[in-house]
């Protein structure tokens, strides 16, 4: 029988609960805009630095308590490649991100240099329009009207189901 004590983070960062990226994202908000995780933890969830525009480091137990890391704890190999903050939003709302590998440029099809904000708003375009199809009879007509405020809502952490919701309950 597998219980929830003898599960280990994989060092998979598409694996990591919405609930715990919440609480890294909190405080990234807080004192950060680039997070690292640590592959030597303990435990379903890693433990974490957050990164200042200084490059100095705050550490963060998997609970997102303060933490004395060990020497080599967020070294090499037991650390995962930077992320940002843009990242773990996407993440929250299920937009699930490949990890950073060099430059921020993506090449489309056509040869043109897209930003990864560029990517993440297509990303969150295609969620908002995915749920408003599939939700079409229950909204609003005037409901595109509002779709920047939808936007925002998702790149604040919300699901599109929480933006869409936040928004007929504000006007509607």
């Amino acid at each position: 029988m597998v219980t929830s004590r003898s599960k280990r983070w994989n060092g998979n960062f598409d694996s990591l609960p919405v609930e715990y990226l919440k609480g890294v994202m909190a405080k990234m908000v807080d004192y950060g805009d680039r997070v690292q995780f640590s592959r030597v933890s303990i435990g379903a969830e890693p433990s974490y630095q957050v990164l200042t525009s200084l490059d100095k480091t705050m550490a963060f137990d998997r609970n997102h308590h303060l933490l004395r890391p060990s020497e080599e704890e967020f070294a090499g190999v037991n650390a995962t490649q930077i992320y940002t903050l843009d990242q773990i939003k996407a993440a929250i709302a299920g937009v699930r991100t490949a990890a950073p590998r060099g430059a921020r440029v993506a090449r489309s099809g056509g040869g043109t240099p897209r930003t990864s904000a560029a990517r993440l708003e297509e990303q969150f375009a295609a969620q908002r329009y995915e749920y408003f199809k599939n939700n079409r009879q229950m909204l609003p007509p005037t409901i595109s009207e509002y779709s920047d405020e939808i936007t925002a809502l998702m790149k604040q952490g919300k699901s599109a189901e929480e933006a869409f919701g936040e928004v007929l309950k504000k006007y509607f």
